[in-house]
């Protein structure tokens, strides 16, 4: 949900022509970052704790946990930097650095760095989307009118062409349908 917002509102401060993306920016990157913070308490919290309890349920033995610490310590930078961009990845990454014990000064700088390119990047490419889509809008709007009246004046002039023949094949169409239908409500 936050990426189809963050990529709405852009489009829109784009398509309207206003110039509040920078405000943008720096409100979604400081949510994404203060969010991540928070999921990172609750990993550095619960999360190594709840992960060598019930992780045996998800298929996460001792060895796993073993390995996964070992990986997160030597990549978990780059988890939470990359995190931001995979779309489950990001909902996760913060726990398991609190979970693997993360330096928070470490998991603080790969955050915020990732954080702000996710949403300075998102962000700027859906406000210049929004703002070439009104650019584009006014004769797109019009072409599309004019098909619109072609193919209703279309219709309407096949229907007044045709409409003799057309009102005696649904005269011949509404009997037999009545009488199916006295048929019908009669049994």
């Amino acid at each position: 949900p936050a990426e189809s917002i963050l990529i709405a509102t852009a489009a829109s401060l784009g398509a309207a022509g206003r110039g509040g993306i920078l405000w943008l920016v720096l409100a979604a990157s400081a949510g994404a970052i203060i969010g991540d913070n928070v999921g990172y308490m609750i990993g550095y919290g619960l999360g190594w704790r709840a992960l060598r309890r019930w992780g045996r349920h998800i298929g996460l033995s001792d060895d796993r946990l073993l390995l996964g610490r070992y990986l997160f310590r030597r990549y978990g930078g780059r988890v939470v930097f990359l995190g931001r961009f995979v779309v489950l990845l990001r909902t996760v990454a913060a726990v398991l650095a609190g979970a693997n014990r993360m330096s928070w000064r470490w998991f603080l700088l790969c955050n915020a760095a990732g954080g702000i390119l996710w949403v300075g990047g998102y962000s700027g490419a859906a406000y210049l989307l929004g703002h070439e889509v009104t650019r584009f809008a006014a004769p797109a709007g019009i072409a599309i009118g004019g098909a619109a009246l072609g193919v209703i004046a279309g219709v309407f002039l096949a229907l007044r062409r045709n409409e003799q023949t057309l009102m005696a094949k649904a005269k011949r169409n509404d009997g037999g349908a009545t009488a199916q239908d006295g048929a019908v409500a009669s049994a």
